[in-house]
């Protein structure tokens, strides 16, 4: 296998600089402006990019700043769809997870098998999950792997937390996992080789309306304090949480579309290597998850009706305790002690408006046209972001007589096999930690040479930014350099593992000399 780039191109010598980003959105005519940077505005960005529109995006926080850094990291069919009777969505979840782990990023979208442990508590008969997961493979063509029932011996040794209990059965089914925020980060890249502009950071205050139409937008640097107006002959609001906020910028009478729901996690130590998730059912449709994630241990998530100003979302003590409980059914008492717990998190998913509980609410997506054109979209699932963005950007374009965007699957930049990089990454760069190269691969794909490459010259680069971590400092120069990095949380929390592995105090301090 090739280490060149399938994007076809490789980063200039440095990445635009802010003032550049700046000058670009006041002084260029758009065809399209995406407002909101998570993983809908970046898809959308790439598909129209990839159809050769003049693409500029915005973004009020950093990218992937919100619910798309706040998932719980799966790129997965959704065993539990089915049981909603979501054939149609299972089925296109399913295959958009094998493009994405095939093609669009297979070093970001990883294999993984998952276990369901069953006993009397559990709200299914275990021939309903057996059932449950055949039909599930069989809507994946059977690609995956070995599914059906597993022997304790087996369970135990692909998920040593599991709690041993000589009256349940195990049933294995298959799925994916990946970095949510690095995934939005290569697609905003490789939307910026195509020619796009992104900015993080950028408020928009108000819309630019010409003639009844959407023409813009005003926009206000974070950084700065600088005001600058963006032309664009379309505009997207894919800005989550925040949608009908914007809508309403458009619109001050617009209703709502969306409702709220709070998402929290808990990353914990993992005293021994877990080679496959669990997925513990709960009463309601919820399910609990334990999955291995970077060398640690991944408990979520809760489900809740939040409402309120979505930039307050936080997990609490409460959410914590009833994360550990709900895992505490299928794993055991000393994997989720409140001992281990080095982070958390939370976010808020987008749903459309019902009158059932949030739980039980399809993961559909809400795209709405406004008054004076705006097109507005949220909601659906982290799986089917490439298709929600092609189909957005196609209706945005067709809008102002444009390109009509490829639906085909692409690569992003940095694509390839994670062990192949990974065995070159420790070839040519004996100094790297242990550790730090599959984990490299793992992040940026064949970026990780041009993340290393300044190490060279400075080898100080290729310590770690905090010790027990194996994210280095060079990471952090790129994180500035190439991706937009602001503050020390961008760098942290969405570019590298550092903050969730609760080493974000200390990191602070190490990284701060990178800061612009």
């Amino acid at each position: 296998m090739s280490l060149s780039d399938p994007a076809g191109e490789r980063p200039a010598a440095a990445g635009p600089t802010r003032a550049e980003r700046l000058e670009r959105l006041a002084s260029e005519q758009f065809d399209l402006l995406v407002i909101g940077g998570g993983a809908l505005g970046a898809s959308t960005a790439w598909a129209a990019s990839r159809a050769g529109a003049r693409v500029a995006l915005v973004d009020g926080g950093d990218a992937a700043g919100a619910t798309s850094s706040a998932s719980s990291k799966l790129v997965h069919g959704g065993l539990r769809y089915l049981g909603l009777g979501d054939v149609k969505l299972v089925r296109e979840a399913h295959r958009e997870r094998r493009w994405n782990a095939r093609l669009v990023a297979p070093h970001l979208v990883r294999p993984l098998q998952f276990i369901l442990p069953v006993g009397a508590e559990t709200p299914y008969r275990p021939v309903e999950l057996r059932l449950g997961v055949f039909v599930y493979a069989a809507l994946s063509g059977f690609r995956d792997g070995r599914t059906g029932r597993l022997k304790p011996a087996e369970a135990y040794t692909l998920a040593p937390g599991l709690r041993r209990d000589a009256e349940r059965t195990y049933v294995a089914y298959h799925d994916h996992q990946t970095d949510d925020a690095r995934l939005v980060l290569a697609a905003l890249r490789t939307a910026e080789l195509l020619g796009a502009v992104w900015l993080n950071y950028a408020r928009v205050e108000s819309l630019r309306i010409t003639a009844g139409t959407v023409s813009g937008a005003d926009v206000v640097d974070a950084v700065s304090g600088e005001r600058l107006a963006i032309s664009a002959r379309a505009v997207v609001n894919a800005t989550g949480p925040w949608v009908d906020h914007i809508r309403r910028l458009e619109d001050p009478g617009a209703g709502s579309t969306v409702r709220l729901s709070k998402g929290a996690h808990l990353v914990l130590d993992c005293s021994e290597p877990w080679r496959a998730a669990v997925t513990s059912p709960l009463p309601e449709g919820r399910v609990s998850f334990a999955i291995p994630w970077y060398g640690l241990l991944l408990l979520g998530t809760t489900d809740e009706p939040f409402e309120g100003d979505p930039a307050t979302v936080r997990p609490t003590d409460a959410d914590q305790a009833q994360i550990l409980a709900e895992a505490a059914t299928s794993l055991a008492p000393d994997v989720v002690s409140a001992a281990r717990v080095r982070s958390a998190f939370a976010g808020l998913r987008v749903l459309p408006l019902g009158g059932t509980s949030t739980a039980g609410t399809k993961r559909e997506t809400v795209v709405t046209v406004g008054r004076a054109g705006m097109i507005s979209v949220a909601g659906g699932k982290l799986t089917t972001w490439r298709r929600i963005g092609v189909d957005v950007a196609t209706q945005a374009l067709a809008s102002i007589h444009g390109a009509r965007p490829d639906a085909h699957a692409a690569p992003l930049v940095g694509a390839a096999d994670p062990d192949v990089v990974s065995a070159e990454l420790q070839r040519r760069y004996t100094e790297l930690p242990e550790g730090s190269a599959p984990h490299l691969a793992g992040l940026y794909g064949t970026l990780a040479f041009d993340v290393l490459e300044p190490a060279r010259r400075e080898p100080a680069l290729f310590e770690p930014i905090v010790p027990g971590a194996p994210d280095v400092l060079a990471q952090a120069r790129y994180a500035v350099d190439y991706e937009a990095a602001v503050t020390a949380d961008d760098i942290l929390r969405r570019r590298t593992t550092v903050a969730l592995r609760g080493f974000e105090t200390e990191g602070r301090e190490r990284v701060a000399r990178f800061l612009p």
